[in-house]
């Protein structure tokens, strides 16, 4: 009886393991410090369309989807969302992403009041642990 419960004890822990470890392969860390933020347009701004929005990121470097390289990740533009994407999964259609690494882009907005946020995924399309995410700007398209 007590090698079975030694083997059932092993084998949990084995398994336990290797949640943990599949866990830690999907989502990365990022370095302290670490921050995104929109460069333009600024918060408050009226502007005519298209919308030529231009990222900043510092602390890490940009790196397109599928690369795995410590202290990278990609874009991620989130455009009058209600809530950031859900931490540990691969953020979904809600978002424009820029997996081949962009460092800006041009909408068309509809004319009104608009918000932007930036949200830094990694390879998988994960936000990093912790998130970098920026500030929300809002904008009036005109």
């Amino acid at each position: 009886m007590k090698k079975l419960s030694y083997l059932l004890l092993t084998i949990s822990l084995s398994v336990n393991a290797g949640i943990t470890q599949a866990i830690d392969s999907v989502v990365s860390t990022s370095p302290e410090g670490a921050s995104v933020y929109i460069i333009s347009p600024v918060d408050g701004e009226t502007i005519s369309g298209p919308v030529h929005i231009l990222f900043g990121l510092s602390g890490m470097g940009v790196a397109p989807a599928g690369t795995v390289r410590e202290n990278t990740g990609h874009h991620h533009l989130l455009i009058d969302g209600e809530a950031l994407p859900t931490a540990g999964q691969a953020m979904g259609k809600d978002l424009k992403h820029f997996g081949g690494g962009q460092t800006e882009t041009k909408v068309e907005l509809p004319k009104g009041k608009h918000t932007l946020q930036l949200i830094l995924g990694n390879h998988l399309h994960i936000p990093h642990n912790p998130p970098v995410v920026s500030e929300e700007i809002t904008i009036i398209v005109e």
